[in-house]
């Protein structure tokens, strides 16, 4: 089969390769899976780059999207040419969906209503199941109001568009380019938080009460807006990332004494309840559906250095390799 893979930490273009390896054979309890698209996501790349290598090659991306052409033992004959999408297709494995097959537990294919397309379900094992969850987060803690960092990311987007969808009010943030964008997926209002003080226009927009709840991609540049009141007293924040690799600073007399909640969680370990979920909202929220997916790029696999490159450059949606 046709597969890209790296055998050390690098670059893209220097340690990507594209060729033929063996195909794989689903063992007890696995589904083969002939792929049709791969997402790129940030995390992928970030491993690429400097994740110490668990196996001597892997062939990245865990998420993406196919049908499948066979099964193991203990796995129902009758889901051989069922439609699929996938998660964790690469964590804490060596083979992932840069390929055009992937043998995994059949718990991890995960059916696929015929209106969805397969680039489209490539995105959904990480952006999505990310955004449902921490809406879930901020939901149990009965947030009716929420602050999304980054709101025309391909996490913040989908974020907006379900909260909205429940009736939550929604205020995001996004660069001017993107502000459209974030809009258009439900959020009343847009500070740029490049060029707008974020805490000062939260206050405005609520009249100096905070919000909810916020939903964040970033904590080292969100602490910091703890200390100015941005979250309303007994709020929460929900958040599944951090551009600083190291410990970051939190205001803990605020923490204290405002009763705010910090919640933190990574798709990739979602507990299975969790993860049931998680899975279920996305499946009812696809019946209705009102989701969309912004795909700012897609690839051929022999592209995967320059898709790997358009995450790098913060591409402007979802980043696929289309595999055929």
């Amino acid at each position: 089969m046709k597969a890209a893979w790296y055998t050390k930490n690098g670059e893209a273009k220097d340690v990507l390769v594209v060729g033929e390896q063996p195909v794989p054979q689903p063992a007890a309890g696995e589904v083969l899976v002939r792929l049709r698209s791969s997402g790129v996501n940030p995390s992928d790349v970030k491993s690429r780059r400097g994740r110490p290598l668990a196996w001597p090659l892997v062939v990245p991306h865990s998420d993406g999207a196919g049908v499948i052409a066979a099964v193991g033992d203990g796995v129902a004959a009758s889901r051989v040419a069922e439609r699929v999408w996938i998660w964790n297709g690469q964590w804490q494995r060596p083979l992932g969906t840069a390929a055009e097959y992937i043998a995994l537990p059949a718990g991890q294919a995960v059916a696929l209503p015929d209106a969805v397309d397969f680039n489209t379900a490539a995105c959904f094992g990480i952006p999505a199941l990310t955004a449902i969850h921490a809406l879930r987060l901020a939901q149990a803690a009965n947030a009716r109001s929420v602050l999304v960092t980054g709101a025309a990311s391909a996490v913040g987007h989908y974020v907006t568009q379900i909260a909205a969808s429940r009736g939550l009010r929604v205020i995001g943030t996004a660069s001017a380019a993107r502000a459209d964008t974030a809009r258009a997926a439900g959020a009343t209002a847009v500070i740029d938080y490049k060029t707008e003080d974020v805490a000062a226009r939260v206050a405005a927009l609520t009249d100096g009460k905070g919000v909810d709840a916020i939903i964040d991609m970033d904590l080292s540049s969100t602490a910091p807006l703890l200390a100015k009141g941005v979250l309303a007293p007994h709020g929460t924040l929900v958040c599944y990332g951090s551009n600083a690799m190291g410990d970051v600073a939190i205001p803990f007399r605020d923490l204290l004494f405002r009763g705010l909640s910090l919640r933190f969680f990574v798709v990739y370990e979602l507990t299975a309840e969790d993860r049931r979920a998680a899975i279920a909202d996305l499946a009812a929220i696809l019946q209705a559906g009102k989701l969309v997916t912004r795909i700012a790029a897609t690839f051929p696999l022999v592209q995967i250095v320059q898709a790997h490159e358009a995450v790098e450059q913060g591409a402007a949606g979802n980043v696929v390799i289309e595999i055929g």
